[in-house]
């Protein structure tokens, strides 16, 4: 694999992308480039809209409050988003942040927000989920966005979810046991998958009834101590991701 160009700032633009073509910035846009990096007129840019690769961009025009864009040339070819779904209770303002940011970085192509019986959050800003989103595919160099979905009860956010798709159910009354082989063992069966994480104060146990009846369905204990919701995201999805993933190599 080439070495990743890591010093170039790099901009998501929802825009459709063309040799020669110059796109105006909105000004947050323009305002971090032209004044907070103090680039100029000529210097280079990466650009993404997930759908048509990664560009080498070069700033066409500057002012205080606003700058263009000219595509000069595609540098990285648009890849495929992993079919990997997370399922959250919703979290609090900088925790949920976390978890949005995370949850892409770990390669996630769906968000959907769950409400149990224990969630302490109903409402969901998504237009900070998905500003979060942004940011982090920018600083990480990732080509595809994931999608976000309204907020939903459980019951009806597992009835959405294919039969055929594995759902990681991350459970702390779940028997420990070793999770990475528990994982491997579905391996021939985990064309799709979904984790699951609950809320701070855990599933109720009619919960766990709808989920035990999945037919595609593993259920972890996170280890010997319990985690915080946003750390067992995180935890999961390394987990999923090294031993059904593409860490693994298995979903090459």
């Amino acid at each position: 694999m080439a070495p990743y160009d890591f010093k170039s700032p790099r901009l998501f633009l929802d825009a459709h992308f063309a040799a020669g073509a110059e796109i105006r910035l909105e000004a947050p846009q323009a305002n971090y480039l032209v004044n907070v990096l103090r680039l100029a007129r000529g210097d280079a840019v990466l650009v993404f809209n997930g759908r048509d690769g990664e560009w080498r961009a070069t700033l066409a025009g500057t002012g205080k409050r606003a700058a263009a864009l000219r595509l000069d040339e595609r540098v990285r070819a648009q890849t495929a988003a992993c079919d990997l779904q997370l399922l959250f209770a919703p979290l609090k303002h900088a925790r949920l942040d976390y978890t949005v940011q995370k949850a892409v970085e770990m390669g996630v192509s769906r968000l959907i927000p769950v409400l149990t019986r224990h969630t302490q959050v109903a409402r969901v800003n998504l237009e900070r989920m998905h500003a979060n989103a942004v940011e982090a595919a920018e600083q990480c160099g990732i080509l595809v966005l994931p999608e976000i979905e309204e907020p939903q009860p459980l019951d009806r956010a597992i009835a959405a979810l294919s039969d055929e798709r594995l759902l990681v159910f991350c459970d702390e009354d779940a028997g420990l046991a070793d999770p990475i082989t528990a994982l491997a063992a579905q391996r021939a069966r985990a064309k799709s998958i979904a984790v699951l994480i609950g809320p701070e104060g855990g599933f109720a146990e009619e919960e766990r009834s709808l989920l035990l009846k999945r037919p595609q369905l593993v259920r972890l204990a996170l280890g010997p101590r319990i985690l915080r919701a946003d750390t067992a995201a995180v935890a999961a999805l390394a987990l999923v991701q090294a031993a059904l993933g593409d860490w693994s190599g298995a979903a090459s």
